[in-house]
């Protein structure tokens, strides 16, 4: 009779990633990113436990969109109070704080569970060139 393996600490072996986003799509980006950090790639991957990998994201501020987002996608967020809503376009946000933008589309891309959090943990997201990542020593990522 087989028995169902299931995923030890030890056997999670962790690596990084980095992932260049210049001239990309902004879901096909995210959709790549979401995989490598719930570890989808690998032999090992489990829904239930934490296997993914690190992942750094540059140049977050030459992303593509398709269509009319830049003007018409609202982010929107309400503190709990009366006349708490808040809502910011894509185009403004992509000027103040491009690294939003990704983290915002990984995020929804993500199981909604109490893993989330861990494996948003793992995402770094620079504007520019990341010149502090270079010290995490990642592997760099082919475009597909």
């Amino acid at each position: 009779m087989m028995k169902t393996y299931s995923v030890k600490v030890n056997d999670i072996k962790r690596e990084w990633h980095t992932i260049d986003a210049s001239d990309e799509i902004l879901g096909k980006l995210a959709t790549r990113v979401a995989n490598l950090l719930m570890g989808k790639h690998k032999p090992l991957f489990s829904r239930n436990a934490d296997v993914g990998d690190f992942v750094v994201v540059t140049n977050a501020a030459k992303i593509q969109v398709t269509g009319n987002k830049p003007t018409q996608k609202l982010y929107r967020s309400h503190s709990g109070y009366p006349g708490g809503f808040k809502s910011v376009s894509m185009e403004k946000l992509m000027a103040t704080y491009p690294e939003r933008v990704i983290e915002h589309a990984v995020k929804g891309m993500l199981p909604k569970n109490r893993l989330t959090a861990k494996m948003m943990k793992r995402l770094r997201v620079y504007a520019g060139d990341a010149r502090s990542a270079k010290a995490t020593k990642p592997e760099a990522e082919p475009k597909s």
